[in-house]
């Protein structure tokens, strides 16, 4: 029997040691699972996950410091627990480790040469650009290699070969259209497409049932037959040389499917939907046995959070007999929001990835006597006459220290036994030198060179290669007006690199770029007869022409460059902290440079998202909240392993609703359902602010939310003022207009929704798959409540799991405001006019009406745009559907059909009419 008729089966699990370990009966069942995830309303942060529940520790197993315990040493502090239940149906669970997939032997059968036809359906994370996710294929070592499909950045690919071996390779890529958590994804391949060659073709749908839409077919030539390895098919192959390395999916499998022929015989038919939980063996309808290796396993667990036991407090009564741990743990949120020691600046944080030689970022703080290295093995830049932490103004960097007159500096090299190098640095000039003055001097070794300095004045940039006497062996200026004025007065960056240029000679370069104010890429560059050599010191004497001064970030590296052109990029973009990438792009770095379980929710990195600021040293969890703050996205925590989830803001406009309730349906809306009309979340006088830029600024001028007093038909100024990372000025007005939106739709607040699940069973599988950011509606509402169905975006929930019982009580905030134009859509392509009203009074029968539109503009004309018709307006609070409009002035005359919303009523003059769907435009 399933629940209700059973006891619900919910399922607890705490990580002892390595080991996920069932400690169910140890739950106390006279306090239910109680779990909080999400957000209250529609704030820009979200609460770590919250787990309450009791432990039954009578024996002592769960006191972390108790030497009989069985867990003993392996629990404490943030072990990792999990609660779970039962599902509709079971799934294959791949970790994206390279031994955990699901296989069956070779076999004649699945020695397919020609068409194929192959289908997976899967839920994962179809956009991540860390792993490269494989789907099926009978793919093993080069030479044992037939065919594999694997999804990778949002794309699909299809790799085969002809003999085996990876030198007969051939491929087709797809980009994919935006997925559903669960899709299906198909590739056929005609081997021989009667032009001379191959074609591949893709598909996606829903399920495995279809309908199929295609995405596009890819041809190449000649005609090709595919190889017939000896290689096992897998659900999940693996291919380790290859970066990222292709690995099994992360996520579930449905089921799968190989056809010999497009649409042809099913030579494997692995459906792991209906299969006991456990399983690791089983033959498929096409005779196929499946095997199941490593930590992937056929469960039926639906996961509904995990989170971290921060405490384990011991409690007891007075007899002693009843002994119990009151356990609340929380999400990974909680422990990234402890301690908040912030991330190092984008310059510190990025240069040492670049794998230099030697690097000093400067950074110390204004009582440092020397600058440290980050490098194992560097010593610290011997200096004098530096004022550190005078300069926090380069975005990609914390304080740097200022020249006194007069200053020096000194730093060894370590040296490499490679051709080549560069040396480079953050620096600020204000103004240009009128003698010729000292920047840098970089000391080599194993050339004809011995040292290369850098000079600048109002005469030019010039360039000096020194031999071991100290004599100049060549040398260039360089005079260009716009380049020295790009030298000075602006953050720069200054590079200096040899590279070869031929014939037993060497490129000796410096180039400078503005890296703040947009200016150009200058480079001067002599050539000196003699190898490139190594760079083994660095080094400055400076004195009043350079007091004011600021450096950092130098670092050596033994690459050199390619003519004039730096071999070494690693600070483009992290001196300027990243400023101008997008919100997603921002989280996709964070993510990668942290090694952070961080995924999309139908967001595309490469889709537009809004343009950050540049990124300042803080605290990581501050940062990644920065991006909803921008973006007006949500991001929460994972449910089914430690991690989070980012969902765009383009997600969740224009919905299909996720969870559809009807009020009048036993169980599916518990009480109360209660309405709430209040100024709680109404803001309508909006400011928001670009850090370190302008603002912008939204009023709701008229209407009933608006700024205007009570006594005028408004409800008075609510304001709200907010600093953002934006990469632009014109970013705030935008945003500024979107939030106003947000903070003024007119629309009363349900700030609950339950529902009874032990009432309305069939509401589980949806339920289930409800994420925070999906839409619900509820139809059929009170006769009390307006006829519409009310329609709510979730922010959280909480949910309590006993055993005859499982409530969920859904936060919720009006979605109407998320449904945003579509361009030439019948519905949310039509632009609304402002102030029209009745001009005359309508009986509640009557099906004629006049409408005055003022200040306009007026409603469209069914003689002119006759395919446009019927629309509908809404009078009143009835709905009636316009299916004739006549006149082509402010003053026109509606045929109406009346009460669409089943509302009937009579109207006065001056009733105001609006479109009911009126185009909203997105931000």
């Amino acid at each position: 029997m399933a629940f209700p008729d059973s006891v619900l089966d919910v399922r607890t699990e705490l990580l002892v040691g390595v080991v996920w370990t069932d400690i169910t009966t140890d739950v106390y069942n006279r306090s239910p699972i109680t779990i909080e995830r999400g957000r209250k309303d529609e704030g820009t942060r979200t609460d770590p996950t919250k787990v309450s529940l009791q432990l039954n520790n009578r024996l002592g197993k769960y006191s972390p410091r108790n030497p009989l315990s069985p867990y003993y040493g392996q629990i404490g502090r943030n072990a990792p627990i999990r609660i779970s239940v039962k599902g509709p149906e079971s799934y294959l669970a791949l970790t994206g480790e390279t031994a955990d997939l699901a296989s069956t032997p070779d076999t004649a059968a699945l020695d397919i040469t020609g068409d194929i036809d192959i289908r997976v359906e899967a839920t994962c994370d179809w956009l991540s650009t860390v792993r490269s996710q494989t789907l099926i294929g009978k793919w093993a070592a080069d030479g044992q290699r037939s065919w594999m499909i694997r999804v990778f950045a949002g794309t699909l690919s299809l790799f085969f070969t002809t003999s085996g071996a990876v030198a007969t390779q051939r491929f087709a890529n797809w980009t994919l259209p935006t997925l559903p958590r669960r899709a299906a994804l198909r590739v056929t391949v005609d081997v021989n497409n009667g032009a001379g060659g191959w074609t591949a073709a893709a598909y996606t749908s829903d399920s495995l049932d279809g309908a199929w839409t295609l995405i596009t077919q890819v041809s190449s030539t000649p005609t090709v037959s595919i190889f017939a390895s000896t290689a096992p098919l897998e659900i999940g192959p693996q291919q380790g040389d290859t970066v990222p390395p292709r690995r099994p999916l992360r996520g579930r499998v449905h089921r799968a499917q190989v056809r010999s022929g497009i649409g042809g015989t099913i030579v494997a038919n692995p459906d792991f939907r209906a299969k006991t939980e456990g399983t690791t063996s089983f033959a498929d309808s096409a005779g196929r046995t499946w095997t199941v290796a490593g930590a992937a396993k056929i469960t039926d667990r639906e996961y509904r959070a995990h989170a971290e036991v921060s405490s384990w407090p011991a409690r007891w009564d007075v007899s002693g007999e009843d002994v119990y741990v009151p356990i609340e743990a929380a999400g990974i949120g909680r422990r990234m929001g402890q301690g908040k020691k912030p991330l190092a600046s984008t310059l510190r944080r990025r240069i040492p990835s670049g794998n230099p030689k030697a690097y000093w970022p400067m950074e110390e703080g204004k009582d440092a006597t020397r600058a440290y290295s980050p490098v194992p093995g560097v010593l610290p830049l011997t200096v004098s006459g530096f004022d550190f932490a005078a300069e926090d103004t380069l975005a990609g960097s914390s304080a740097l220290p200022k020249l006194r007159n007069p200053a020096k500096l000194r730093g060894t090299i370590p040296r490499s036994t490679a051709q080549g190098w560069h040396v480079e640095m953050v620096y600020k000039l204000e103004t240009m030198p009128a003698a010729q003055t000292e920047i840098l001097r970089v000391t080599t070794a194993g050339s004809a060179m011995r040292t290369a300095v850098v000079y600048a004045s109002t005469a030019g940039v010039r360039i000096e290669a020194l031999d071991t006497t100290g004599d100049v062996m060549a040398f260039f200026l360089f005079t260009n007006p716009t380049a020295l004025g790009d030298f000075v007065g602006v953050w720069n960056r200054l590079a200096v690199f040899v590279s070869d240029a031929g014939g037993g000679q060497t490129n000796l370069c410096v180039n400078w770029r503005d890296i703040t104010s947009g200016g150009g890429s200058w480079t001067a560059a002599t050539i000196y007869t003699g190898v490139r050599g190594a760079a083994v010191g660095v080094a400055g004497d400076w004195a009043a022409a350079t007091e004011g001064m600021v450096v950092g970030h130098l670092a050596a590296f033994d690459t050199g460059g390619t003519g004039t052109t730096p071999g070494v990029t690693i600070y483009e973009s992290a001196d300027e902290g990243f400023a101008g990438e997008t919100a997603l792009g921002r989280l996709d770095r964070l993510a990668t440079e942290e090694s952070l379980d961080l995924v999309w929710v139908d967001g595309d990195v490469t889709r537009p998202s809004e343009l950050m600021g540049p990124q300042r040293p803080a605290p990581l969890l501050e940062l990644l909240e920065e991006v909803p703050a921008t973006d007006g996205g949500i991001l929460y925590e994972h449910r089914e392993r430690l991690g989070l989830v980012y969902r765009d803001r383009a997600s969740m406009e224009n919905q299909a609703a996720a969870l559809a309730l009807d009020y009048e349906a036993d169980g599916e809306v518990g009480p109360p359902l209660e309405p709430v009309e209040d100024d709680q979340a109404i803001r309508n006088d909006i400011t928001v602010k670009r850090d370190g830029g302008s603002e912008g600024r939204a009023v709701l001028e008229s209407g009933p939310m608006s700024v205007l007093p009570p006594e005028e038909g408004g409800i008075g100024p609510v304001e709200e003022s907010v600093t953002l990372s934006l990469a632009l000025d014109t970013q705030a007005q935008q945003i500024a207009g979107w939030r106003l939106g947000l903070g003024t739709w007119d629309e009363a607040r349900y700030p609950t929704v339950r529902v009874i699940l032990h009432a309305a069973p069939h509401l589980i599988p949806d339920v289930l798959a409800m994420e925070i950011g999906d839409r619900l509606t509820i139809s059929n509402p009170p006769a009390w409540l307006p006829p519409e169905d009310i329609d709510q975006l979730v922010q959280g929930y909480t949910e309590v799991l006993d055993l005859t019982t499982w409530d969920i009580w859904f936060n919720c905030t009006p979605a109407g405001p998320w449904n945003v134009a579509v361009l030439e859509d019948p519905v949310r392509g039509r632009i609304g006019t402002d102030g029209a009203t009745l001009n005359g009074s309508m009986s509640s029968s009557t099906t004629v009406c006049n409408v005055l539109s003022n200040p306009g503009p007026r409603f469209i004309d069914s003689a002119t745009y006759g395919s446009m018709f019927p629309f509908t307006i809404t009078v009143g609070g009835e709905v009636m559907s316009v299916t004739a409009c006549t006149g082509t002035g402010l003053s026109q005359t509606f045929t109406v059909v009346r009460s669409v919303n089943g509302i009937t009523k009579a109207h006065s003059s001056g009733t105001p009419v609006k479109l009911t769907n009126p185009m909203r435009l997105a931000l």
